[in-house]
């Protein structure tokens, strides 16, 4: 395997995938599966369905424990932060406090490369997490945990769209060590992560879908004219918003 294989799917696509957006335990890789690294963006959506079914999983244990609905929604929110490392809750907290944060393009920048976190952060998390939690709370409730899944795929399909979309902003960082994915690879993950939104939900994922399209381009817009690109920060920011998007307009549909 070389940097430049253009296959657009491989074998190690899955596994590359989840070291880049998990902290589960995996075996280790050889090195040259990381070559791939922009084109295994299109498996990002199985990424999702993997760390949505374990939480969904132990979010089925809570219900048989007869635990309140909150409490499943708590748990399955605590599950996706601890199997993800909370990678996207943190690029969220340092998005919010970049971009508003700083006049200009390098402040901003130089304020989400440092680990501190500001008011704004603390603010952005705090709402963001209480919208989550309640979110899929009523879907517990409504007996649709496949919501949950569905929001799970499709926000991260969104991620390698946006890494297309726009170049990156700084020349260093894991966005820009993965590199800007091909149209191919953000067409694959796009397509599967609609095919699987509609299994899992059949039409009631039509609407969430288009709206959580337009929440990436909204964050894209900010992005472009604040910063002048994304970064690592600015994906996990996207993801969290397109995943919240996508369950708050689910729970208006039900």
């Amino acid at each position: 395997m070389t940097k430049n294989d253009t296959t657009p799917i491989s074998m190690w696509d899955i596994p590359v995938a989840l070291v880049l957006l998990t902290r589960l335990p995996l075996p280790r890789l050889p090195k040259d599966a990381f070559a791939r690294q922009s084109r295994a963006t299109w498996a990002f959506p199985i990424v999702g369905i993997i760390v949505g079914a374990l939480a969904c999983g132990i979010a089925w244990i809570a219900i048989w424990a007869q635990l309140p609905t909150f409490a499943v929604a708590g748990l399955i929110v605590a599950a996706l932060i601890i199997t993800t490392g909370a990678m996207h809750e943190d690029g969220l907290a340092d998005t919010v406090d970049g971009l508003w944060g700083g006049f200009k393009a390098e402040r901003r920048l130089e304020i989400m490369k440092d680990s501190h976190i500001g008011t704004y952060g603390v603010l952005a998390l705090l709402l963001s997490q209480l919208l989550r939690v309640t979110a899929i709370a009523a879907l517990v409730g409504a007996e649709l945990m496949t919501g949950v899944l569905a929001a799970c795929v499709f926000s991260r399909a969104l991620m390698p769209a946006l890494m297309n979309m726009l170049e990156n902003a700084r020349h260093s960082g894991l966005s820009h060590s993965v590199g800007a994915p091909p149209v191919s690879a953000v067409l694959i993950g796009l397509m599967l992560a609609a095919v699987l939104a509609l299994g899992l939900l059949g039409g009631l994922a039509l609407f969430p879908m288009l709206f959580a399209m337009i929440a990436c381009g909204i964050v894209a817009k900010i992005a472009k004219a604040k910063i002048g690109g994304q970064t690592g920060d600015i994906l996990g920011a996207t993801q969290q918003v397109c995943e919240i998007t996508f369950l708050l307009t689910l729970i208006a549909l039900i």
